[in-house]
């Protein structure tokens, strides 16, 4: 078991590797190509090498895959699509979390103050993209970014109640999905935006799903 899960662990650093020189170079065929097996092969990494498998994480993990091949053809529907499989991903990720997590042992300031800090985030990245945005859609991503910034909530809670190399890794992977979902609007929205290419969205969020991955093992 411990050799095929360092083998999934190579084809995810593999895919990854060139998924990004694809991004970089627009190549989307390659992209296409290769996008699949990022989260794939996360997943079957985290299957054979944890030590507790959590079903929570396997299908939030599922699900990020899911949105990323609900992601790869163009048009609005397929961007809903594969913002809703990730809305449930973030919700996954979550109650996964929620198995280390002392509530009492977290402080009320600090739930306000991680609740009116991503509020205020999203708030401000959408004042940014409300121009750019279709009106059906404006709505829709808030709430998908708010339920990115719950999920970075409890990854918080989680590295509060704990505070280990295991639970900072995971809300530091966490803060990088975040920042990809962030960057991802500005790239296929924002034709102003300096960010051209998905080389970033890409990059954040590969290592963000792997962070939060190892941290959890």
């Amino acid at each position: 078991m411990k050799y095929a899960g360092w083998a999934f662990l190579a084809v995810f650093v593999i895919s990854t590797a060139v998924h990004l020189y694809a991004s970089l170079k627009k190549d989307m065929k390659l992209r296409n190509i290769t996008k699949p097996f990022i989260l794939l092969s996360l997943l079957g990494f985290y299957v054979l090498e944890a030590s507790f498998v959590s079903v929570f994480i396997i299908l939030a993990l599922a699900f990020s895959w899911l949105g990323d091949v609900l992601l790869m053809p163009k048009g609005t529907k397929w961007f809903t699509a594969g913002g809703i499989a990730f809305m449930i991903s973030h919700a996954f990720f979550i109650a996964g979390y929620c198995r280390d997590i002392v509530f009492t042992a977290i402080p009320v300031w600090l739930i306000a103050a991680l609740g009116a800090f991503f509020v205020i985030t999203v708030g401000y990245i959408f004042s940014k993209l409300k121009p750019h945005l279709p009106k059906a859609l404006f709505y829709p991503m808030f709430l998908y970014l708010l339920i990115n910034g719950a999920m970075n909530c409890f990854a918080i809670f989680r590295c509060v109640s704990n505070p280990t190399a295991a639970t900072i890794t995971t809300a530091i992977g966490a803060a990088l999905f975040f920042i990809s979902d962030s960057s991802l609007f500005f790239v296929r929205f924002n034709k102003e935006s300096r960010m051209k290419t998905h080389f970033i969205v890409m990059l954040t969020y590969s290592i963000g799903e792997f962070l939060i991955v190892l941290g959890l093992l």
